[in-house]
C-alpha cells in the first residue's frame, strides 16, 4: 500500500532552530528562533541589554550594611600551652633498643605515641639518630610484632604489643 505525505501547513509556526544567549554580569538574555530573526534582533541588542540594565537599576537596593562583631581575647591563664615532659632514658646499643626502651617507659605506655613524639625523648636523651633510621626501626619492630602500628589523623601511632605468657601445664 502507498504510504501517504503529510504536507506540513502554510499556517504553521517554523521552529525556533537558531539560538544566541549571553550573559553579562548578572544579567542573561537568549534568543531563539529563525537565523534571519535572531540576526535581526541582534542589531538592536545594545539598546535591549541598555533597556534591561536601566530596569533593574530602580529595583537594586542602595545601602550596603557591614556588621562588625567585636570578640574578647582570652584569659592570658588560658592562652599558655602545656609543654609535655618528655622521659629521658639511659644510653642504648642501637635505633631498636631506644624505641623499645622509650615505649616500656609509663610515658610509652600511656598511650600510644607518634614518630614525631619518639624523636623529642631521644632528643631529650640525647641520641642521635635520623628520621629515616627511626622510621625503618619502627617498620620492622611492627613486622616483628613487637610493636602495634595504625594510622590516625595525627600520622602513624605506636605502643608496645602485647606479649602473651605461655601456660605451663596442660590445664585450662
Amino acid at each position: 500500500m502507498p504510504q501517504k505525505r503529510i504536507r506540513e501547513s502554510d499556517n504553521e509556526q517554523p521552529r525556533a532552530d537558531f539560538t544566541f544567549r549571553i550573559k553579562m554580569g548578572d544579567y542573561e538574555v537568549e534568543l531563539n528562533g529563525r537565523y534571519e530573526d535572531v540576526s535581526k534582533t541582534l542589531e538592536g541588542l545594545p539598546m535591549i541589554i541598555s533597556s534591561v540594565h536601566t530596569a533593574f537599576e530602580d529595583v537594586k537596593p542602595k545601602t550596603i550594611v557591614t556588621i562588625t562583631a567585636k570578640t574578647e581575647e582570652p584569659p592570658k591563664e588560658a592562652a599558655k600551652t602545656i609543654k609535655e615532659v618528655y622521659p629521658k632514658i639511659g644510653p642504648v646499643a642501637d635505633c631498636r633498643g631506644a624505641v623499645i626502651t622509650i615505649l616500656e617507659t609509663d610515658w610509652g605506655k600511656w598511650r600510644p605515641r607518634t614518630m614525631e613524639e619518639i624523636k623529642e625523648v631521644m632528643k631529650v636523651s640525647e641520641l642521635k639518630y635520623p628520621s629515616r633510621t627511626i622510621s625503618d626501626t619502627l617498620d620492622q619492630l611492627a613486622e616483628k610484632g613487637l610493636i602495634k602500628r595504625w594510622n590516625t589523623n595525627a600520622g602513624s601511632v605506636y605502643i608496645l604489643a602485647e606479649v602473651k605468657i605461655p601456660r605451663l601445664g596442660g590445664g585450662k
